[in-house]
């Protein structure tokens, strides 16, 4: 229910363009999360004392963030970092980034998870992708908890791994995060395009080969379907409009993918 108050809130103010990524909004958030589930001066709080992750399988510590006394200054440099790149950097990749290293400080006794995925909401609204009315991340990590925690955790001594955290792994879990929700969202979703917009079965076909493989062909899509090799290419052309999927290649080495 906390969750849910956070988002419709999020969401509002995505919708007056009143939602910016500061210290003040993190702290509202995690506030909005964790009410009524800890302590009443934990709430919208950075942590005042040492924390430690467990590994959920086996009970034992796995990772240990930074000292309290570092935390603020940690998020502050992470906020400054965010804002200072949103034209630099891919907006998907900068949320990415983002989400790893919120959960690498660990600002919070608790709810740094929750308070991590609605911000990355709020990032790739502020930087013009706004799924708060398309999906929600759980949808995706939900399905494989143990996945998520290992794609975007870390573990030992924070000043120990500090300058050796490979980010590599974790954006290719969220990036096919985003595009596996989008898709699912296409699906269960029609009524939201036009006509002229509105996935057909053979659309998802290639979309979703798109998605296991990283490409498709021509040559791939005829053992998919009996469509006509003129009908086949009015297919890819179709989803190249509507800018899903574009086109690499000459001749025979032509491979269609996402943009």
């Amino acid at each position: 229910m906390n969750y849910n108050r956070a988002l419709e809130l999020l969401h509002g103010l995505s919708q007056k363009g009143e939602i910016d990524c500061t210290l003040k909004l993190i702290l509202e958030i995690h506030k909005i999360v964790t009410k009524g589930l800890g302590p009443k001066d934990s709430c919208g709080q950075i942590r005042r004392e040492p924390v430690f992750v467990n590994d959920p399988r086996t009970g034992k510590t796995i990772y240990w963030p930074p000292d309290d006394k570092d935390a603020r200054p940690l998020l502050e440099e992470l906020v400054i970092f965010i804002n200072h790149n949103r034209t630099a950097i891919d907006p998907l990749i900068l949320a990415g980034l983002f989400h790893k290293q919120f959960v690498v400080i660990h600002p919070f006794m608790d709810g740094n998870g929750r308070t991590a995925r609605l911000l990355t909401k709020v990032l790739l609204a502020a930087m013009g992708l706004n799924t708060f009315n398309l999906f929600s991340f759980e949808n995706y990590y939900n399905r494989n908890i143990t996945g998520y925690f290992a794609a975007v955790g870390v573990s030992n001594n924070y000043y120990d791994i500090k300058n050796k955290i490979v980010f590599t792994g974790w954006l290719e879990y969220f990036t096919d995060g985003i595009v596996d929700e989008l898709l699912r969202v296409s699906q269960e979703w029609p009524a939201a395009a036009g006509p002229g917009t509105i996935l057909r079965p053979q659309d998802h076909l290639i979309l979703e080969r798109i998605k296991q493989e990283g490409y498709i062909t021509d040559k791939d899509y005829r053992g998919l379907t009996k469509r006509a090799k003129a009908t086949r290419n009015k297919d890819f052309n179709k989803l190249i409009v509507q800018g899903l999927i574009e086109k690499s290649g000459k001749g025979k080495a032509t491979y269609y993918k996402l943009p």
